[in-house]
C-alpha cells in the first residue's frame, strides 16, 4: 500500500498539529487506535488501518473547514505519494455518497466541489474505507465513545440535514457490518468508552 510508516505519520499528524492546533489532532490517534484494534479482528492490517486513520482529517493542517478538509487532504497526501492514504482522506466522510449530508457545509470551491461529486459517483468503497468511515464516529479528542455520543456532538456542532436519518442508519450498518466479522460487540476492544460516554463520575 502506498502509505506512511507510523513515524512518519506521526511526524505529520505533529507538524499539521503545530500548523491548526485543535481536538482534532487527538480525535485523528483515536481513530487511528480504534482502527488497528478492529483490524486485528477482522483480518486487516493493523498497521496500515492505523496510519489511515491517523491521517483521515488531515485536510485540516490547512485550517478550519468543514467539506473542503476532504479535499485538500487528499491532494496534500496525493502529492507526497501515499494515494492510499489520500483515497481515506476523501472517503472518510461518505457513509452516503451523497454531498449533501454537508448541508450548507460545502466550504470548497466549484471546481473541489465537482471533482469529488465526480469522484463519488465512481467510486467503490472497500474494507480500509468502511473501517475508517466508522471509526470516525467512534472516538472523540477524549476517548472512545458510544456513536450515539459522537453523533450528537456533531450535531450540536454543525447541525443536520435532510440526509442525517440515512446518514445515522448508515453507520449502524457499519456496526453492524464489523460486529458480525468480529462476532462481538465493537465496544469490548475500546477501553474506556463508559468514561468517555458519560463521565469520569459513571463508574
Amino acid at each position: 500500500m502506498l502509505l506512511p510508516n507510523r513515524p512518519e505519520a506521526e511526524r505529520l499528524l505533529d507538524e499539521a498539529g503545530s500548523l491548526n492546533p485543535g481536538g482534532w489532532i487527538a480525535h485523528s490517534r483515536n481513530v487511528g487506535d480504534a482502527a488497528a484494534r478492529i483490524a486485528v479482528e477482522t483480518g486487516l492490517d493493523p498497521d496500515a488501518a492505523r496510519v489511515m486513520g491517523m491521517l483521515h482529517d488531515i485536510g485540516r493542517r490547512f485550517g478550519k473547514s468543514r467539506f473542503r478538509h476532504v479535499i485538500t487532504g487528499y491532494r496534500y497526501l496525493t502529492d507526497l505519494g501515499y494515494d492510499d492514504a489520500a483515497r481515506l482522506s476523501l472517503s472518510h466522510s461518505f457513509m452516503l455518497p451523497d454531498l449533501g449530508i454537508f448541508g450548507d457545509g460545502l466550504d470548497g470551491t466549484p471546481e473541489e466541489i465537482d471533482y469529488v461529486r465526480k469522484w463519488l459517483a465512481v467510486a467503490e468503497f472497500d474494507d480500509y474505507d468502511r473501517l475508517i468511515q466508522f471509526c470516525d464516529i467512534l472516538a472523540l479528542p477524549e476517548g472512545f465513545c458510544l456513536l450515539e455520543k459522537r453523533m450528537v456532538d456533531a450535531a450540536m456542532r454543525l447541525g443536520v440535514t435532510p440526509l442525517s436519518p440515512r446518514k445515522w442508519r448508515a453507520i449502524f450498518d457499519l456496526k453492524d457490518y464489523f460486529e458480525r466479522r468480529m462476532g462481538r460487540s465493537v465496544y469490548s476492544l475500546l477501553p474506556g468508552v463508559a468514561q468517555t460516554t458519560f463521565g469520569g463520575e459513571f463508574l
